[in-house]
């Protein structure tokens, strides 16, 4: 699985920032630092996630829920979703609309881990 450092996440904020306006600036870097690394978490040696869709919906729902950052969590979360998708070759047809649901969704708790999953394999373009 290719992935993302937590030095590209912060500079991918910054410039997201930059771009579409908001506060800069990071509350809690431990915080983004345990999203990215949530999806890899074992237990026992077995890895509690399974599959790169798994990963990227654990990765995507953290970024959005922890508030790692002042400002633009919602955004950060999705970009990197569609960031580490794009980098591993998986494809998805989605709309501008479709993708607000979805960010919004994570963040009041009406869509979780799973509904994520799902919405990508949903949107999954094969």
């Amino acid at each position: 699985m290719k992935m993302v450092t937590l030095n590209d996440i912060l500079l991918f904020h910054k410039k997201i920032i930059e771009e579409t306006g908001g506060r800069e600036g990071v509350r809690d870097v431990g915080l983004i630092d345990s999203s990215l690394n949530r999806a890899f978490q074992t237990f026992n040696e077995i890895e509690l996630h399974q599959g790169i869709i798994e990963k990227i919906s654990v990765m995507t729902f953290s970024l959005i829920n922890n508030h790692g950052f002042v400002d633009g969590n919602k955004r950060i979360g999705i970009a990197t979703m569609l960031l580490i998708l794009k980098l591993n070759n998986i494809k998805i047809e989605y709309t501008q609309n479709e993708l607000v649901k979805l960010g919004f969704g994570i963040a009041d708790g009406t869509i979780d881990e799973k509904e994520i999953k799902n919405w990508i394999e949903h949107h999954w373009a094969k």
